[in-house]
């Protein structure tokens, strides 16, 4: 009789083991996929007072500040408990001695034992007996889980090994909220940086853009008066100082407007803007048809904008100085082309050529300009070349890194 009843008991000692890793088991695989911690914690209570067949739990979290320990979870108590509720985090309660030695406590009857000084909850609740165990975290423990009956009952090492094991879970998922919250206020920051950045590179893109407008208007002025200028004006050399100094403030206008239409682009490209300029010294130098005829290839090549501006002036020199001195009877062509020096290779070439008299180098010259181009090839780290057998031929290789255009904000 009594081995039949010993078998029974150790039947029913073995399903409750199973039953409550079980529960571990399937609490650990909630509290994974669960972000909100407080779920987490109210889940486990429940789970942890139906394991021990107990009517309540409760997770206390320590306060620093207050060095206390808050009910923040708990299953089966009276409104006004969890959420409120505090006991001291010292060895004057059944939580705080958990918290403080990091030690199982156990309390098999709170009516015998004198040496704890109880919240009026315990009370009002019938609490006989409990279990605490310590909840760990990442640089101190998080708190206390404790089951609690109002029965009196004597519990073994299994159930305190339960009560620890899902301790050691909550532990876990306490850790993980916490690296969740630090990734999530990173996150929150970066968005706030992000925005703070995308209004000062708008700001700054507005104030760019005005910049760009005020200062194309400005050339567009300055072109006006120097035309004005130009027609009042009878002196032949000085004629030619006005055209080419107004050549260099058309040239610098029309890089704004070719700024201005490729939507604030650090880089352009210079294979566009080329084209569109030889359409425009055409138009200035006012030839009439049949005449001088101006040509234009280009491939695209995307520089800087600075070397746009520079090799512009350069073009508006070189071509301008072949319509007014290469051909003395009036008639001639002039080629510019722009290509990249093979597919591979970081640098373009381009060339301005005529099929007039040649360039030559007097003493009284009239072509105004070309030192300044020189300089402008350098300033570009580009090199030149002249040919000047058949007609005049200007080499112009520069550096020319493939990629994209990028916009001022990046």
């Amino acid at each position: 009789m009594n081995r039949s009843r010993s078998t029974e008991d150790d039947a029913a000692e073995v399903r409750k083991l199973l039953r409550q890793q079980a529960a571990i088991a399937e609490f650990g695989s909630f509290a994974l996929r669960q972000v909100d911690l407080l779920t987490v914690l109210g889940e486990a209570a429940r789970v942890c007072a139906d394991g021990l067949s107990v009517p309540f739990c409760k997770v206390c979290q320590y306060r620093p500040s207050e060095n206390d320990l808050l009910v923040v979870a708990g299953q089966g108590w009276k409104a006004g408990v969890v959420g409120h509720v505090v006991s001291r985090a010292d060895e004057s309660t059944p939580q705080g001695r958990a918290y403080v030695t990091g030690m199982p406590s156990v309390c098999r009857d709170l009516r015998l034992d004198g040496q704890f000084d109880l919240p009026p909850f315990y009370a009002s609740h019938g609490i006989i007996s409990t279990i605490d165990v310590v909840i760990r975290g990442s640089d101190q423990p998080y708190g206390v889980l404790e089951i609690d009956n109002d029965r009196q009952h004597d519990y073994d090492q299994h159930d305190i090994n339960f009560l620890t094991g899902f301790a050691n879970v909550l532990a876990e998922a306490v850790v993980t909220s916490e690296r969740t919250k630090v990734l999530h206020a990173t996150i929150d920051q970066m968005k706030l940086l992000v925005e703070e950045k995308d209004e000062i590179l708008a700001q700054k893109r507005v104030m760019a853009e005005e910049l760009q407008h005020r200062v194309r208007n400005n050339l567009q002025l300055v072109y006006g008066m120097l035309s004005s200028q130009l027609r009042e004006t009878r002196d032949i050399d000085e004629q030619q100082g006005i055209k080419a100094i107004a050549r260099r403030v058309s040239t610098l206008a029309q890089v704004y407007d070719h700024l201005l239409g490729a939507d604030m682009a650090r880089n352009a490209d210079f294979g566009g803007y080329l084209e569109s300029l030889c359409v425009s010294l055409a138009e200035f130098q006012g030839m009439p048809d049949g005449t001088v005829t101006l040509s234009c290839r280009s491939e695209p090549v995307v520089v800087d904008l600075d070397v746009v501006t520079a090799l512009g002036i350069v073009v508006t020199e070189l071509i301008t100085n072949s319509y007014d001195h290469a051909f003395p009877d009036g008639r001639g062509s002039i080629v510019a082309w722009l290509s990249r020096s093979g597919e591979s290779a970081q640098v373009a070439t381009m060339v301005i050529s005529d099929n007039g008299v040649g360039f030559r180098v007097k003493p009284d010259s009239k072509r105004h300009g070309l030192g300044l181009v020189r300089r402008l090839i350098e300033q570009v780290r580009g090199t030149v070349s002249l040919e000047a057998t058949n007609g005049t031929v200007w080499t112009i290789v520069f550096p020319a890194p493939s990629g994209a255009p990028t916009p001022s904000g990046a």
